[in-house]
């Protein structure tokens, strides 16, 4: 990308107000920040006002990279290749499956995740963990608007609401029990989190409280079944998010306590989770993340099967179903401007009170809450506000039945979407696998070992270009996607340029990214159709 093109971004951005892309419209409005007295921010490990330390966010880039304002006067978009890598790579996390034995009967293989924020702090999350009391893996991508307070609350607990929907009764008995007797509990799940991974530690025992009050109501249940998986994950995010929306209202013990309640449902996200199995993948999705499988057909050609439908005015059936759901008197109001109620991109998503709860409700928590305005909250109540709620959180559950020729599963937050397509997504992890195949280095050593011949080896490694290979799959997708020239290849100089973006800038051209693929192992799969 010439000066020339470097120079209009700049120039168009400090005069234009339009958000470019399908962000969400409400929360674009930046408020003066000399007016916010209280604010939370994160840390790896608390949670403070904000003023009493500073931002430690990885995925956040680098303030020496990055410019704070388009009024700098001198503005430059040049970064070195190595200072590329290492804001793309910052946030990497890869984690290969393995069993006690040390062979792997998983039909996962591994998987490989990685965020870049646009958003101050960036308000995607991830989520992937193992199940310890049931069978399979989990992994999620949870998309913040409005703030990343929603997003990081359900990121921590969804997973554990879904793992204790699988659970059998007489194990959700001894975990009851064991809580009684104020004994230790059986651990739910073994997460795979990245080291600087942010955490709500305050308000943890509040969140275990009510996950028990859940549990104690599937006993309650008294059915000796249990559910089905998609029972289980529907169940899950419906009770999760009327936890978050009784939450704030119910007495908190303190006022930090009170103040996150208030920003994670006066937020929103959308979520979406797979849950594999054996060959069993189940995917509930709610909003407009997404995931797609990677075919690789006998003919040797990759094909694309979407897992998810894009919740929004884009879709039919999201359109019918509301109609179905308000009155006739409502159908030209419901979506204005291609949002709902003129407001929001996604139809389904956690939170969001304000389009969920009646406007005396809403009023009333904030009448009685202390300085929300200091928390970014703002009581707005749209037009043609009549019959809410207007949004649910309800997933769809698409199951689907793992082949061998299913190589891959992406996940990932809108932000990828925008940039690539289906296609090009599963064109380019296709590639990438094939391109670490080829330049695999042969491990034969000839022996004896000798320092020359090991340095005759790492030549040719450097000669085949690994070097300059990114080994983490979301990272090469994420460069793609900010990167790629209208003939698809990385061009450098519009990279750099998208990458150091000042805060004011970068949301008008792109969104946080938030990026998980899962390799499945192949021969694992073909073992199960062999022996059944």
């Amino acid at each position: 990308m010439s000066r020339t093109v470097s120079s209009w971004i700049l120039s168009s951005a400090r005069n234009s107000i339009v958000l470019q892309g399908k962000g969400r419209l409400y929360s674009i409005c930046i408020p003066n920040r000399n007016k916010i007295k209280w604010k939370l921010v994160f840390s790896k490990t608390r949670l403070y006002p904000a003023g009493s330390c500073s931002l430690d966010n990885t995925f956040s880039l680098k303030k020496a990279f990055r410019h704070t304002s388009t009024e700098e006067e001198h503005f430059s978009f040049q970064l070195s290749p190595s200072q590329i890598n290492d804001i793309l790579r910052a946030g990497e996390l890869s984690h290969k499956i393995l069993d006690l034995n040390g062979k792997n009967a998983n039909s996962v293989l591994k998987f490989e995740s990685n965020q870049l924020a646009s958003n101050t702090p960036i308000e995607d999350r991830r989520s992937a963990a193992t199940c310890l009391q049931t069978k399979g893996m989990m992994f999620g991508v949870f998309d913040g608007h409005a703030g990343s307070a929603c997003a990081q609350a359900v990121s921590e607990r969804l997973l554990h609401y879904i793992a204790v929907s699988l659970m059998s009764r007489q194990t959700l008995e001894e975990i009851e029990l064991a809580v009684d007797c104020m004994k230790p509990v059986l651990p739910i799940l073994q997460w795979h989190k990245h080291p600087n991974d942010v955490e709500y530690r305050e308000i943890t025992s509040q969140y275990f409280e009510n996950l028990r009050v859940y549990w104690q109501h599937l006993l309650d249940l008294d059915t000796e079944l249990g559910f089905s998986l998609e029972e289980a994950m529907i169940c899950a995010f419906k009770r999760l998010d009327s936890d978050i929306s009784l939450e704030v209202q119910a007495p908190q013990e303190n006022e930090l306590m009170r103040n996150i309640a208030l920003q994670v449902a006066f937020s929103g996200a959308t979520a979406c989770v797979a849950h594999i199995d054996g060959v069993h993948l189940h995917v509930a999705n709610t909003g407009d993340c997404r995931a797609i499988l990677g075919v690789h057909e006998e003919d040797g050609t990759w094909s694309t099967l979407p897992l998810t439908r894009d919740h929004n005015a884009f879709d039919e059936f999201e359109i019918r179903r509301l109609k179905r759901e308000h009155p006739r008197s409502e159908e030209k109001t419901l979506f204005v401007n291609d949002r709902l109620l003129g407001i929001l991109m996604p139809s389904r998503a956690f939170g969001d009170v304000q389009l969920k709860w009646s406007k005396e409700l809403q009023h009333s928590i904030l009448e009685n809450s202390c300085d929300v305005e200091s928390l970014n909250i703002y009581q707005y109540v749209p037009p043609n506000y009549h019959t809410p709620p207007y949004l649910t959180a309800e997933p769809e559950v698409t199951y689907h039945k793992l082949r061998s020729k299913d190589k891959f599963l992406v996940i990932a937050s809108d932000g990828l979407w925008e940039m690539l397509s289906n296609e090009k997504v599963v064109k380019l992890v296709a590639g990438h696998l094939t391109e670490l195949n080829v330049q695999k280095p042969q491990l034969a050593f000839e022996k004896p070992v000798n320092l020359g011949y090991m340095h005759s080896l790492l030549l040719q490694r450097k000669n085949r270009g690994i070097a300059s290979l990114d080994q983490n799959i979301a990272t090469h997708l994420i460069r793609h996607a900010i990167g790629s020239n209208e003939y698809g290849e990385v061009d450098q100089e519009k990279l750099a340029a998208m990458l150091t973006l000042p805060e004011d800038l970068a949301r008008m051209y792109r969104d946080d990214i938030t990026v998980t693929v899962v390799y499945f192992n192949s021969e694992t799969i073909e073992n199960y159709y062999r022996n059944n």
